[in-house]
């Protein structure tokens, strides 16, 4: 899976960034850092010890809180669009 996206069910912007994927049609790997302790870990290491959500890690190179117009630029520059 070239995109994996780090949050919790609760988080808004979670949330948001899901729903921005799926309306571009791109698969991703939801990881709840809720029930994922590894997982919170890794997002505390990429964000200077701060638990951000969501945190996306897409093909090696790590977003964190991304907001649609940002994701979407990013993911065409991989050419994932």
């Amino acid at each position: 899976m070239a995109v994996k996206v780090y949050g919790a069910d609760w988080c808004h912007m979670t949330t948001d960034t899901l729903n921005c994927l799926k309306r571009l049609g791109v698969e991703y790997e939801y990881v709840d850092i809720e029930r994922d302790k590894q997982a919170a870990a890794w997002v505390r290491a990429q964000n200077d010890g701060k638990e951000k959500k969501p945190t996306l890690d897409i093909d090696g190179t790590v977003l964190t809180e991304p907001d649609d117009e940002e994701l979407t630029e990013f993911l065409r520059k991989c050419n994932l669009l």
